[in-house]
């Protein structure tokens, strides 16, 4: 493999990593497994470093521990990370985005009470707007992060105004089917395995994956704070290239994404059913003429060809739309700057050189999202106020 003399090299000369050990947080989640298996199958160890994992079990402890230097970085959500950044409920901290780890493999589901009455969003608007006593609850797992933005994003969409029209709540992620089944929430947003837990254990229904809100849109990402990849760039070169390896390992092969789901299922890692995490890890080969890779049932993909890794300064600002958007953030910030900033394009270039992945021509993508609306990051402010809600 063509990186693997230039890890040599790496590893040899003066560029070695500045540490040899890195702890690194998760959350007990499926699109975990890039991080995971870099360890289990000794990609982190290639590089010259060693993956220590610790398993979190909220998104604000893991905000915590990471802000607090317990952990050096973390397989975190996009939109906590530039909420951290932008001192959003918090105190602001220098951030780092070192590379995307997912696209897609989230989704939104319902309690079966209210699905039976509106399984959509045109329904449930419906329903909302001939029942005005109706105010339902739905669950999201941080309040700056992705599953937030993508249901207030659904929700809107469809007419629905989620502050005015729902009751919102933070629950961490590996408690959204206990809390459905429990009747404290009509629905929620969040990572796999839960809505198919959800699903499983006959409390909850599938209203939509959340590739049909944003498709082949960023997941969690490797996150780090701007003191640790000014202090240790080789260090975060190295974890860029080990997550590369693995990333390109399991998008290869139904085979390889079938494994992944035997080691996450261990009470270590995610502690779910390996059959659930088969189905959201290994549905389908991926579109294009079979190129970009193997896919999750609801598109779970973690390399294609390299696209899927990126750190797309695009997809940074477009949290900070939606921040903006519903209110989260006072005035437009200045989103290219600040997105140039976090997103550490060139730290990840290095360490895709070390891994033998090519790397995008230009920084920004465009996507057509749910509501028909184009996002390409050229004009962010006007992208953010052209949804009419600014408080």
């Amino acid at each position: 493999m063509a990186g693997s003399e230039q890890s040599g090299a790496w590893i040899a000369g003066s560029d070695k990593p500045e540490r040899t050990s890195v702890r690194i947080g998760f959350m007990p989640l499926a699109d975990c497994a890039p991080v995971v298996m870099a360890s289990v199958l000794g990609f982190d160890e290639k590089y010259g470093i060693r993956f220590e994992l610790s398993r979190e079990l909220s998104w604000t402890g893991m905000r915590d521990r990471l802000v607090g230097g317990e952990i050096d970085a973390a397989h975190v959500l996009y939109g906590l990370l530039y909420g951290l950044q932008m001192g959003v409920g918090t105190r602001a901290r220098q951030m780092a985005v070192l590379m995307n780890l997912n696209q897609n493999g989230q989704g939104i589901t319902l309690s079966r009470a209210l699905a039976a009455r509106a399984q959509d969003g045109a329904a449930l608007a419906r329903l909302l707007h001939a029942d005005e006593g109706l105010r339902p609850t739905f669950g999201h797992t941080f309040p700056t992060g992705n599953h937030a933005m993508f249901l207030y994003y659904w929700l809107a969409a469809a007419g629905i105004a989620p502050f005015e029209d729902c009751k919102l709540v933070t629950v961490p992620p590996g408690q959204m089917a206990s809390s459905l089944a429990a009747g404290h929430m009509d629905g929620f947003c969040a990572g796999e395995p839960w809505g198919q837990r959800a699903l499983r254990e006959g409390v909850g229904v599938p209203a939509l994956s959340s590739e049909e809100i944003w498709p082949d849109h960023p997941g969690k990402v490797l996150g780090t704070s701007a003191g640790f990849a000014a202090a240790h760039p080789h260090t975060c070169r190295a974890m860029v290239a080990a997550l590369l390896d693995a990333a390109r390992w399991l998008d290869a092969s139904r085979t390889n994404r079938e494994a992944a789901a035997e080691v996450l299922a261990s009470p270590g890692y995610v502690n779910a059913g390996r059959e659930v995490l088969q189905y959201c890890l290994a549905g389908r080969p991926g579109s294009k003429g079979g190129k970009g890779g193997w896919r999750g049932h609801n598109g779970l993909r973690f390399f294609g060809d390299g696209e899927a890794s990126f750190p797309w300064l695009s997809d940074g600002m477009w949290f900070l739309t939606q921040q903006r958007r519903w209110g989260l953030l006072r005035a437009d910030p200045a989103y290219a700057a600040i997105a140039r900033e976090v997103n550490r394009i060139d730290l990840y270039r290095d360490g895709a050189a070390l891994a033998g992945v090519a790397v995008p021509d230009a920084p920004l993508r465009s996507s057509t999202l749910l509501d028909g609306r184009v996002w390409d990051g050229s004009d962010p402010a006007g992208y953010a106020a052209s949804f009419g809600r600014i408080d």
